[in-house]
């Protein structure tokens, strides 16, 4: 049987999907395929993360996957670790972590092992790194175009097609900017992740691996899995509403939002690829700010606007901050309308006491409500009715999967929004922007430096990661989309059931806060990762990581005083 007997048209989309997983799952090696006993323990375990999967490796493979970027960097650029081991290490991880989560859309082991030896060549010849990113392993969302691989987005209609056209020459023959990038700089993508919103009809839904109870998040939730169980160094997923903050926050990992125009989309598969007004943006999740900070540097050290015309010639700009500086930043605690579950308040008490044992100042922060943006990024998002997506959607016969269904009522593709309509929320979004900006810079009347806050501080959603189904509300990261600003998720604590409990006084400010205070239960909860973000105005990623260190080192100071010890988190 040929692999075009396979195609959509010949076919039910099932038989498509299932032979898609069995050609993935060929390129694992024999000896890294679970037992079945394993399997099953994974399933009746709430976390599979941490421990579970680290007592299933050797010495040598937990060893090399525990190393942040920057020590693996440090290692395979002195020669004390080739890229071969490095990558081996990972690829194994990464294969136990898909047969436990089912995230890996494309696996690329095999071509992940061939350039590491390629690399390691290059480093035995010249004695020196090829970038700063020599030897370091990742897995990207399945939106990116690399030589060799499919690129579905989880379309089952897009298996054996280039974005669902069939005969273009271009089927595993394109690559995308920020592979091209990734690959001068040294790094070696393992694999492609599971896309959108974490449930597809290829690989079915990813449960998150620290409580599998709840979601990993969308649409990047299956990059945010493959962290969490540190399948790879890092990753890259893609965002248009909160598409990396969240899986990120839900899988207790860091991430980096950008603002448009800092980081190549040039040739990456899409959905809406004509909205431009508030364009998607790829964004890197990590397990550090000092990583994040590493990748983004490098990936602009390679003049990516030299090949993309959308990207500006904005080189990295180093950002220092005085060990004596007091700082002042935003400070939220609600929008007004829904209560974050009592995991994220935890979280946000515990930064606020931190910053201000740091010596650091905390403002109210009453901007323009961020619900106000819910009304601005729909529209802009899918005022077109996403006939991309129910066309792919249509190509193979698949369901919709429910996360999605609202898009399309009983089925049907809905009409656009007439331009008229459309010009309308666009100008409400530049009247939005330009009062958010307003409001912050007359915080410099508020601080005690005299200066606008540095950053804002704030939750990344109301939840520690969602039941499926249950998930209301999300203000918290639209507005970061419409006012194309730049955010970072830092993971704080974990939801613990003795303390994470609703207080018995609990009001709800909302109908809507009263069902996501509903949907919480702290038995449900336990164990999920809890996080908040701090966020930046437009082109500010430089300064931002720097604000993010600075919350990293007050909660590290904070863990080690007699408060913190008192109330660990």
């Amino acid at each position: 049987m040929t692999y075009d007997s396979f195609l959509p048209g010949n076919q039910s989309w099932k038989e498509i999907a299932s032979e898609k997983r069995c050609r993935n799952m060929v390129k694992t090696p024999k000896d890294w395929i679970l037992p079945e006993s394993v399997i099953k323990k994974s399933q009746a375990t709430r976390s599979i993360a941490g421990q579970f999967i680290e007592d299933l490796l050797d010495e040598e493979t937990l060893s090399i996957t525990k190393l942040d970027v920057p020590e693996i960097v440090e290692r395979t650029s002195n020669g004390s670790l080739t890229a071969v081991k490095v990558v081996t290490a990972y690829s194994k991880r990464a294969a136990y972590a898909h047969q436990l989560s089912n995230i890996l859309l494309e696996i690329a082991f095999d071509i992940a092992l061939e350039r590491a030896k390629e690399i390691d060549e290059y480093f035995e010849k010249n004695q020196k790194p090829i970038g700063p990113l020599h030897g370091v392993p990742l897995t990207l969302k399945d939106q990116f175009h690399i030589k060799g691989l499919e690129t579905s987005m989880a379309f089952v209609g897009w298996i054996g097609t280039f974005e669902g056209k069939k005969g273009t020459g271009k089927e595993k023959n394109t690559e995308s900017e920020l592979i091209r990038e990734l690959y001068s700089l040294g790094a070696i993508p393992i694999g492609k992740i599971s896309a959108p919103e974490t449930n597809n009809n290829i690989l079915g839904y990813a449960w998150n691996p620290h409580n599998q109870l709840l979601s990993t998040g969308g649409s990047s939730g299956g990059e945010g899995a493959m962290q969490a169980l540190r399948g790879s160094a890092f990753g890259i997923g893609t965002d248009l509403g909160g598409s990396v903050s969240m899986p990120a926050s839900f899988n207790g990992v860091f991430s980096l939002k950008p603002s448009f125009r800092r980081i190549s989309f040039k040739d990456v598969a899409n959905t809406g690829t004509g909205q431009m007004i508030m364009p998607t943006v790829a964004g890197i999740m990590g397990h550090s700010v000092l990583t994040l900070r590493l990748v983004f540097k490098a990936l602009l050290s390679t003049e990516p606007w030299l090949y993309d015309p959308y990207v500006l010639q904005v080189p990295f700009r180093d950002y220092f901050v005085e060990e004596t500086s007091n700082l002042s930043f935003g400070f939220v605690k609600d929008d007004a309308v829904v209560t974050p579950h009592p995991p994220i308040s935890r979280a946000l008490d515990i930064v606020e006491k931190a910053m201000l044992a740091a010596g650091h100042e905390t403002i109210p922060w009453e901007p323009p409500s961020v619900n106000e943006s819910i009304a601005i990024r729909g529209p802009i998002a899918r005022g077109d009715g996403c006939p991309d997506v129910y066309e792919a959607i249509k190509l193979s016969g698949e369901p919709i999967v429910p996360e999605i269904r609202h898009l399309f009522p009983d089925g049907n593709l809905q009409p656009p929004m007439n331009l008229v309509d459309y010009e309308k929320v666009v100008v409400h979004m530049k009247s939005y922007r330009q009062r958010y900006h307003d409001y912050w810079s007359s915080t410099a009347s508020k601080t005690s430096s005299g200066r606008p806050v540095e950053a804002i501080i704030l939750p990344v959603s109301p939840y520690a990661a969602v039941l499926p189904g249950k998930f209301f509300h999300s203000p918290y990261t639209s507005f970061i989309n419409v006012l194309d600003y730049t955010t970072i998720v830092i993971p704080i604590t974990f939801a613990d059931k003795k303390i994470d409990v609703v207080p018995a006084d609990f009001m709800p400010l909302t109908d809507t806060d009263r069902l996501n205070m509903e949907a919480y239960d702290s038995e449900i909860y336990d164990g999920a990762p809890a996080s908040i973000q701090i966020v930046a105005r437009k082109m500010e990623e430089e300064k931002l990581l720097a604000m993010a260190q600075v919350v990293v080192d007050a909660l590290e100071k904070y863990w080690q005083s007699e408060e913190g010890k008192r109330h660990p988190g």
